[in-house]
């Protein structure tokens, strides 16, 4: 079994150009560099919270901070956002399809919830904050209304791809959202020491964890996303079975660069492809200008996404690709099969992980927003804040196994859509997609069909 699985590994790379002598070199140096910055700001992190913390303690009674009144509330809900996630895996593993329909109407109800409570804290700022969650509360509500139809195939993709996961895929992912709840508690600790003496400079100090708590969580997803993906790719690649214990265990040692580099650019490219996207659809096709400004930024949209996406964690993973290599790999083979590409672009298992994460986000704030709203309101807003923020990291985190094995069930059909490891599922839904984009397409020619014909009757 490992003979074979080895064999088409050397079989793949040989089918791939050589990279150039410089390029290889450039692509380990970057790769050890972001390595390197990771195990650095995690040290200097550290040394900023220890500091901070013993300095709160300190300096508590002068300042008048109640440690007794805000560590409590915060760090339980750190642990509630940890226990949040593992129950939502349960609840996924006993009945995906209602896991993935509740997920859409659960998150806008708890958002809004957050934002209600945000609003009973009383004063103008709580109430702006707290605004802002009532209206992403709505926008869920109107996104579950729009992708309604494309419930059905997420469904069946997400049960297809997690159905019989990696051997010891749980331990992996246990061990994940631990690590996760306790990083997220000790840097609580020194947000809490910056917090007693509320100067400017410990605004900053509290930025900059934060900023630090967001990459590396983004570390720990993509450690787990490229440990499963690696496991669940050989199976349905090859049909063979790899621990995903091994594969945690070899993505730590040999890959954690380029998970750096991805962690890094994923996340940017995903924010600058969702504005241009946005853009496109609030400029229509009605004036040019407009219509040529988002014709160019379609184009850059897709240059980004070669660049980097999640789905390059895969081959990052499999083939011990760079980050960027691996991206652009993955999506030429998108491309390469007719109508995967859209089909992709279309894929709602982002959003599920999204929205099931905002949801754990959601949790943790109420917990830690109700609990501070009755003993200690002056701090009732930045604690729920803090809580919502740690919830939704500690949510993606525990939520990466299933993204994993989405990723790979798209990376090995594209690269051998005949497989008789794959059911019908992809195809049946490209070739409906066709069907509604060619129905779309005949409706707006007759639009425009009707347009020119009363124009010409006015004339």
């Amino acid at each position: 079994m490992r003979h074979h699985f080895v064999s088409f590994f050397l079989q793949e790379q040989q089918g791939r150009p050589p990279p150039t002598t410089q390029q290889t070199i450039a692509g380990k140096l970057f790769r050890t560099l972001f390595k390197g910055l990771l195990f650095s700001q995690l040290t200097l992190i550290s040394l900023l919270v220890i500091v901070l913390t013993i300095r709160g303690l300190i300096s508590a009674s002068t300042h008048h901070f109640h440690l007794k009144k805000w560590y409590p509330p915060l760090l339980a809900s750190v642990a509630v956002s940890g226990i949040a996630s593992l129950a939502w895996q349960c609840i996924f593993i006993y009945n995906p399809s209602r896991a993935v329909k509740a997920t859409f109407w659960l998150s806008p109800i708890l958002t809004c919830s957050v934002g209600i409570l945000l609003v009973l804290i009383g004063s103008a700022v709580d109430a702006g904050i707290g605004a802002v969650f009532v209206l992403f509360a709505i926008t869920q509500s109107l996104y579950g209304c729009w992708i309604t139809p494309r419930l059905e195939y997420t469904d069946k993709i997400l049960s297809l791809a997690t159905a019989f996961p990696p051997a010891r895929t749980r331990e992996v992912v246990c061990l994940s959202i631990i690590v996760s709840v306790v990083y997220s508690g000790f840097l609580v600790t020194g947000i809490g020491g910056a917090t007693s003496t509320r100067t400017n400079l410990d605004i900053l100090f509290i930025s900059v964890i934060i900023i630090s708590l967001a990459w590396t969580m983004q570390v720990i997803k993509n450690v787990q996303q490229v440990a499963i993906s690696r496991a669940r790719y050989v199976n349905f690649a090859h049909g063979e079975d790899m621990d995903a214990w091994n594969a945690f265990r070899i993505t730590m040692k040999h890959l954690t660069g380029s998970i750096c580099v991805g962690s890094t650019l994923v996340p940017i490219i995903v924010f600058i492809r969702g504005s241009i996207r946005s853009v496109n659809l609030m400029s229509g096709s009605s004036d040019e200008v407009m219509y040529s400004g988002a014709d160019c930024f379609s184009t850059i949209a897709n240059k980004l996404i070669t660049l980097g996406n999640r789905w390059g964690f895969v081959h990052v993973g499999t083939y011990d690709k760079g980050f960027m290599e691996a991206s652009s790999d993955t999506w030429k083979k998108f491309r390469s099969t007719t109508g995967l590409e859209k089909l992709i672009d279309s894929d709602l298992t982002s959003s599920f992980c999204f929205l099931s994460a905002v949801s754990v986000g959601a949790v943790s704030s109420l917990t830690a927003g109700i609990w501070m709203l009755l003993i200690h309101k002056d701090y009732a807003l930045e604690v729920t804040l803090y809580a919502f923020i740690i919830g939704y990291f500690v949510g993606r985190v525990g939520l990466a196994w299933l993204q994993a094995c989405v990723l790979a069930y798209y990376v090995a059909y594209s690269e051998d859509p005949q497989s008789m490891r794959f059911d019908g599922t992809i195809p049946q839904r490209i070739q409906r997609l066709q069907m509604l984009s060619a129905h779309r397409d005949n409706r707006e020619l007759e639009v425009g069909r009707d347009r020119e014909e009363d124009s010409y009757n006015n004339c």
